[in-house]
């Protein structure tokens, strides 16, 4: 992953956003210097509505193209309608909105790519979900890391790396913002394939941390934080407001919701988050649905599920398996509405990252925001001085016309970063199988996996993987 130098020392400031309070609601200062080409590929995704029109929504722009990819023509045609709406009712310098199925008949001359692709899923989910869950491995979402991450990863990865080959040939200059899981795995085989500069971005951050000012009763504007880590096992080692530590008081509150006397309903959810933070002394970024599956500790057996997993993202077993083809029949049938004038068409700015790194760079206006870079900085040191240094964290980095930098963030408690390269082992393993096509890496990716490991024995885990491999066969073109 090509990046510009980190910044060292460690940058210190009081949230993500340094120039400015509301990153949602607020543009950077300045003006566009000049039209700018966007692609996004896998225009069908969730993603493509909102980035687009934060796209579209930045303050004194000069316009541009926007050019969607899909290689599904009946997904993208909705999709590529409501956008150019969107375009039409900003008002300003203005955007021509294009589509194709064919990213390298419009990819020349890119200034940014934004990876939203989705490979294979609705073929492969179930299989994801009920093989593992043969064995004994539970999965709520299952898409980011264990055996349905896994798979995620073998057949996205060669996707993903056809597109950076296509790219260094067609836009060169382009910087790649990707918000395809399983995240890890897709910037660190990124990292190893291609010259182009890749960041790979997430809301878990900025959801969190305005959750816990939430749960702090503090404004978030005023909440002093730090956070490093993982994609979805990101550490918010400090939490403070005008100088007092917030963590006692949540930590009282975590402790009272764990033994059942919350103070509020929704005090009793997010349970897995809240008894980590107690046993490892940090809040942490992911949903407690998605963290649980980064964990030996709470799937294992079914009394442990009860006691800590909840409805929905909050760990309900096979969650994901079970709503996803349903949630994307769903958009596709809001899609078509918006287009019949049947459903409104605009949204506010999201606090999504996309629009405010574009915006930085092209206005050479300083924004930090957490992305997942590889751990390195200019000198050849890391970012975190306690994990694996050829792997990908997630930190603070500053964007300007100088393009990526990352920020050093030192060393995480031990106990923090040994969570995090117990994952990091795996995410090695999981991007060496994609890149060459290897059955062995990916059995030995899914033996280190902490919940699959806590489940199952070795021999059980590559006759669980072999399985997989056979049922998802026609999706996993050249591996041996």
């Amino acid at each position: 992953m090509a990046t510009s130098p980190a910044t060292k020392p460690s940058l210190k400031d009081s949230g993500h956003v340094a120039h400015t309070k509301d990153a949602d609601v607020l543009g950077l200062p300045g003006t566009m210097p000049r039209p700018i080409k966007v692609v996004l590929l896998g225009a069908g995704s969730g993603f493509t509505p909102r980035l687009c029109s934060d796209i579209i929504q930045t303050p004194n722009h000069a316009g541009g193209e926007i050019v969607l990819v899909d290689i599904d023509a009946g997904r993208l045609k909705p999709m590529q309608a409501i956008v150019a709406q969107v375009a039409a009712a900003a008002g300003g310098a203005p955007w021509t909105v294009s589509g194709s199925t064919d990213r390298r008949t419009v990819m020349a001359g890119a200034d940014y790519l934004i990876c939203c692709i989705e490979v294979s899923g609705l073929g492969c989910v179930r299989f994801d979900n009920d093989i593992p869950a043969k064995y004994g491995v539970d999965q709520c979402i299952g898409d980011t890391v264990g055996p349905g991450g896994l798979f995620k990863g073998l057949r996205t990865i060669p996707a993903f790396l056809d597109i950076l080959k296509d790219a260094e040939r067609l836009c060169p200059g382009a910087l790649v913002l990707n918000y395809t899981n399983p995240m890890s795995m897709m910037c660190l085989a990124a990292a190893r394939s291609t010259t182009l500069p890749v960041v790979g971005l997430c809301h878990s951050v900025q959801g969190t941390s305005k959750l816990m000012a939430k749960r702090a009763g503090i404004p978030y504007e005023e909440m002093e934080w730090e956070c490093a880590g993982i994609n979805h096992l990101a550490w918010l080692t400090r939490l403070a407001h005008k100088g007092r530590d917030l963590y006692p008081d949540l930590m009282a509150k975590a402790r009272a919701d764990l033994a059942g006397t919350p103070g509020d309903p929704e005090d009793a959810a997010d349970l897995v988050r809240k008894d980590m933070m107690l046993h490892f002394g940090a809040f942490i970024t992911e949903s407690s649905g998605h963290l649980s599956e980064y964990l030996p500790y709470y799937r294992k057996r079914k009394d442990l599920i009860a006691k800590y997993c909840r409805a929905r993202y909050d760990g309900e077993s096979s969650f994901y398996a079970n709503n996803w083809p349903g949630w994307r029949a769903d958009a596709d049938r809001k899609r078509g509405e918006m287009v019949a004038g049947k459903e409104p068409i605009g949204w506010a700015r999201s606090h999504e990252y996309a629009a405010f790194i574009i915006e930085a760079r092209e206005k050479n206006s300083p924004f930090t925001f957490h992305g997942n870079v590889l751990n390195r900085w200019q000198g050849g040191g890391p970012l975190i001085s306690n994990l694996p240094h050829d792997g990908v964290v997630e930190v603070k980095t500053l964007v300007d016309r100088n393009g990526l930098q990352p920020v050093v963030y030192g060393r995480l408690p031990p106990q923090m970063a040994a969570i995090c390269a117990a994952n990091m082992a795996v995410y090695d393993l999981a991007a060496e199988a994609a890149i060459r096509r290897s059955t062995e890496a990916a059995i030995h990716a899914l033996t280190l996996d902490p919940l699959t490991a806590a489940c199952c024995s070795p021999a059980e885990i590559r006759d669980m993987t072999l399985e997989m491999f056979a049922a998802e066969k026609e999706f996993l073109p050249g591996f041996r």
